[in-house]
């Protein structure tokens, strides 16, 4: 039988930087389980980007403005590089409006309450003279990944409106070193040390068990649906005492069995037609 390892723990830990150690993995699973955790933490993770950017007076990315400093394409990828966190909704908008001799970042940002930015001290751009101004809008979206322009142009949006090429994924950096320990007699068993850098929006442990409830879920999923169902959750929905209108809606989604229902989440019984918030 496969040994277990042993627990994982923080060998250092800095404000978005983490490295995770786990000792005593079976030989080979170093590598099965790191590479997995890492390939789910740079694409899988949910974050926030800005994905549409209107400047006034600006009508395409190749344009300049009097009396800033950075071209309109630099002033967007300043813009990229503000990361937010949304407590609310999938979409908000943020504005700024600066005047005068000033180097604008994030902070100048007026933010709805339900956005956080994460870099305050972002630099936007640099205005060189007291008559020099601008009004930016943006919008802030949520995601996973990275989603090209080229899709969000499809969507349609204000004249003067320039889509984004937007990254989501909070995660900065991963990466992972595999080195061989002793485990009683053998010298071949695995050690990982794992290394997490996060945008600030949230901390590399919470970026790291969110990524391993994203797998474990997966895996859930393949167990139950291949084990064996007991007895009881062989047994018909109507054998529970349920409302009609709950079993109503459990029947139309194809939902038959207790072994069926015990096997969707929360989210996917909410939204089957008819169930509401019973």
């Amino acid at each position: 039988m496969i040994s277990l390892p042993l627990a994982p723990k923080i060998l250092k830990e800095d404000k978005n930087k983490a490295v995770f150690q786990i000792e005593a993995l079976y030989p080979g699973f170093g590598v099965t389980i790191a590479n997995a955790l890492r390939r789910v933490l740079l694409s899988s993770l949910p974050g926030c980007a800005v994905t549409e950017v209107k400047i006034k007076g600006v009508s395409h990315e190749f344009s300049t403005i009097d009396g800033v400093l950075e071209d309109v394409i630099i002033i967007i990828q300043n813009l990229k590089g503000l990361r937010f966190k949304i407590f609310e909704g999938e979409s908000q908008t943020a504005s700024l409006k600066v005047k005068g001799e000033k180097t604008v970042c994030g902070s100048d940002f007026k933010l709805p309450t339900q956005v956080k930015l994460a870099n305050p001290s972002q630099h936007i751009c640099t205005l060189t003279s007291s008559k020099a101004d601008i009004e930016i809008d943006i919008v802030i979206e949520r995601g996973m990944g990275y989603e090209p322009k080229d899709i969000r142009k499809k969507k349609k949006s204000d004249i003067g409106t320039m889509a984004l090429d937007a990254i989501f994924t909070p995660i900065k950096s991963v990466s992972f070193e595999i080195e061989n320990m002793r485990v009683g007699d053998r010298t071949n068993f695995d050690r990982v040390n794992l290394s997490i850098e996060t945008d600030g929006t949230l901390t590399p442990e919470e970026a790291f068990l969110d990524a391993c409830h994203i797998l474990v879920d997966h895996f859930s999923l393949f167990l139950n649906a291949l084990a064996p169902a007991k007895e009881e959750e062989k047994s018909k929905i109507e054998e529970l005492d349920l409302s009609g209108r709950v079993a109503d809606a459990l029947s139309k989604g194809g939902i038959k069995t207790i072994s069926g229902l015990s096997r969707k989440t929360e989210k996917a019984l909410r939204e089957l037609e008819g169930m509401g918030d019973a």
